[in-house]
């Protein structure tokens, strides 16, 4: 009876000392009833944030999905990591957003004081490719914390080598999985790309996916990915491609006001306040 009641007040003071969640960014659906709130895609109960992060404390690894354009995404994912880490000391941070050529300068840049954000993203060679007011707040903790702050992308000569040669997706993609990423790629090149271009491109996510499931897999653990929601889906992403000694949980933010993913894409889907439909094929 004690120790569950010592167990009980370790909770209550782990809740209390949570740190508040950020406020909305996004303009819309900041008033859905479930906004803010996480799905349970095992039981089908509607968590808090901070529900969520006592089911995640004890996992070797997560993996976070986003929508790379949507800023509450990634101040969550932040919140997140903060508060695992208060939990118990995270092991290593991993993102998408950081190619192997840019390992060197963040294994000299870890632990010490940091530049300002000019000189930071020089020192980088931070691109455009991905937006740094997005970003920047992550890696910056990411240098600063005690856990690995890992690159999982690819460098731009690899992705050119399989452009050239695609070695055509393995044994791991059913027919389903084969016809999700083909709709996924036809799908980002507004129908308009040419059949031959399907197996490289194909090919090229395949590649991202097993190099970010590589990463985790040498990370110290606990790990965290942040990557896109299309590459930690576990019917077609890094789950396929998984070799760590503990399966990995898959958590995927979602814009409210749209579909919301099911059990066989993630174990947990976060929903959020949502950014303005944009048509991005209106100019193709």
């Amino acid at each position: 009876m004690k120790s569950l009641l010592a167990g009980f007040l370790l909770l209550s003071a782990a809740v209390l000392q949570a740190a508040e969640l950020p406020a909305w960014i996004s303009p819309e659906h900041q008033d859905h009833p479930r906004v803010g709130q996480v799905l349970d895609l095992a039981t089908g109960r509607w968590l808090q944030p901070r529900e969520l992060v006592q089911q995640l404390r004890n996992e070797q690894y997560v993996l976070l999905g986003e929508k790379h354009d949507n800023p509450d995404h990634h101040s969550l994912q932040l919140w997140l990591l903060k508060e695992l880490h208060a939990q118990r000391p995270q092991g290593a941070f991993v993102m998408e957003m950081l190619a192997p050529f840019q390992q060197p300068a963040l294994n000299q840049l870890h632990g010490r004081g940091l530049p300002a954000d000019g000189a930071l993203r020089e020192a980088l060679q931070w691109g455009e490719a991905w937006d740094w007011d997005g970003y920047g707040a992550l890696v910056r903790w990411g240098l600063k914390a005690p856990q690995q702050l890992l690159a999982a992308n690819l460098d731009r000569e690899e992705i050119r080598a399989i452009y050239q040669t695609p070695p055509g997706l393995a044994e791991a993609y059913d027919k389903q999985a084969r016809e999700r990423i083909e709709q996924i790629i036809a799908d980002a090149h507004c129908g308009k790309l040419p059949a031959e271009h399907f197996p490289a491109m194909a090919s090229i996510q395949q590649a991202r996916d097993q190099r970010m499931a590589e990463v985790m897999a040498l990370a110290r653990p606990p790990a965290l990915l942040v990557s896109g929601s299309f590459h930690v889906r576990k019917d077609i992403g890094v789950p396929l491609h998984w070799s760590a000694s503990a399966a990995p949980v898959v958590v995927i933010f979602a814009e409210a006001g749209g579909t919301i993913p099911g059990a066989e894409q993630a174990d947990y889907i976060w929903l959020t306040a949502a950014m303005p439909a944009v048509d991005h094929c209106a100019d193709w």
